[in-house]
């Protein structure tokens, strides 16, 4: 098992920048896969972008891509995302998630854990 623990969050001016931690409890942090998703009020959560669990491989949704940088330090067992030129649609709480595998997709059913959430608000 994983516990994850999401940090980082806070209230910016769109086009600011903020990094997100996740810090991961276990010695096996190596092997999962890691995501992050967001949910902001009234809809589903959605992916954002995930890191294989060497790092070799990350993807990110369309609107965030060139913009967010998923990483990962397994030294630290942390996954970070670095969200630069925020925008106001960017305000969500922001989800770390786990998966026992080398590599996994987008969809929520496939992560097995979950931090509590960070939110992060932008305005205009």
């Amino acid at each position: 098992q994983v516990q994850l623990v999401e940090s980082g969050g806070g209230l910016v001016q769109a086009g600011d920048s903020l990094t997100l931690t996740c810090a991961a409890s276990g010695r096996t942090f190596s092997l999962y896969t890691m995501g992050w998703f967001r949910q902001a009020p009234g809809k589903e959560r959605e992916f954002v972008a995930n890191i294989s669990r060497n790092g070799s491989i990350t993807y990110y949704t369309d609107s965030v891509k060139g913009r967010f940088t998923i990483s990962r330090d397994n030294a630290k067992n942390t996954v970070y995302l670095q969200m630069n030129s925020l925008k106001p649609e960017d305000t969500a709480v922001y989800y770390c998630a786990a998966v026992l595998a080398f590599w996994k997709g987008t969809t929520t059913r496939e992560y097995d854990y979950w931090g509590q959430g960070t939110q992060v608000t932008v305005s205009s």
